[in-house]
């Protein structure tokens, strides 16, 4: 059986052909399979057209309705929970991520692997983004050791025993495809194709973007902290060099003032995240799961 998990914010323009399509492609698989739709606090019109499509494929689809907005991998997070299938997909819900390249992944898991990455070809996104992706997805295998092509990408797969220890977890914040691939043991990357956005806007602005990246970093690795430790003893051996020279210049105190705010910035990112955790507060709150069980 086919789990179908697809996080949804604000996407009124892009569900009915999402669903059209999704539907098409997977009963052309003539596989059992179940579409679980998040709708995650969509202030539009969202959560009505989700449920007008569950009553006329009650079978099929189901929905999970947030009572508030906690973000598109916490949602995710929710239909893993919810999830029957032996394989799971996840893609986003606003059409870059073509439905007609999920047989694709299931073939890939079929043969054997346990998380079956994406890399997006031909990327339909500004010169800025692209870039800017480049250099996070860089950075990141740097900071975490892993060996992802690309981190923003959430067309994926994956196999059951993935997601039932990832369903164990119990951080507050996290970062999916980086989770699934630390404990994957045959995990795989597959090229997919790209779209424009059709209808609607990104809801990653930058600041969210870098708010991301924060979150990866400090949930998947120390290396923050132990680079400003390596930092501050070469500040502090520089600084003893040039006192011994006689050399006390603003620029030197510039570079300390930096560097003092900088570890201050890092260190307060890991207290918060402890701080996050030791609340216990839930993840996330459902307000109605719509499934065959229950009437709407």
């Amino acid at each position: 059986m086919i789990s179908i998990v697809i996080p949804v914010y604000n996407e009124e323009g892009n569900l009915h052909e999402l669903l059209r399509r999704i539907f098409t492609v997977m009963e052309e698989l003539s596989r059992p399979y179940e579409l679980i739709l998040v709708n995650d606090g969509s202030k539009d019109s969202s959560l009505p057209i989700m449920l007008k499509e569950r009553q006329e494929h009650p079978n099929n689809l189901r929905v999970i309705d947030f009572n508030g907005n906690f973000g598109q991998h916490t949602a995710i997070l929710a239909g893993f929970r919810s999830s029957r299938g032996e394989y799971v997909i996840t893609l986003d819900a606003d059409l870059q991520n073509p439905p007609e390249e999920i047989p694709k992944i299931i073939s890939l898991l079929d043969s054997g692997h346990d998380v079956v990455g994406t890399i997006r070809q031909k990327r339909k996104d500004s010169l800025f983004r692209r870039y800017a992706s480049r250099m996070v997805n860089k950075l990141m295998n740097k900071v975490t050791g892993f060996t992802l092509h690309d981190y923003g990408c959430m067309l994926r797969g994956y196999r059951r025993e993935i997601i039932d220890i990832i369903n164990e977890c119990g951080e507050v914040s996290t970062f999916i495809p980086a989770l699934a691939q630390k404990f994957a043991v045959n995990p795989i990357e597959v090229e997919v194709s790209h779209s424009a956005r059709k209808e609607g806007e990104s809801k990653y602005s930058l600041f969210r973007l870098i708010r991301l990246q924060f979150d990866l970093m400090t949930a998947f690795s120390i290396f923050p902290l132990q680079a400003i430790t390596i930092l501050g003893g070469i500040i502090t051996a520089l600084g003893i060099i040039l006192g011994i020279a006689g050399f006390f210049g603003h620029a030197l105190n510039t570079v300390l003032a930096g560097l003092v705010i900088t570890c201050t910035g890092i260190t307060g990112e890991y207290t918060g995240r402890i701080y996050q955790e030791v609340r216990k507060r839930p993840r996330y709150i459902i307000r109605k799961i719509y499934e065959e069980d229950n009437n709407e």
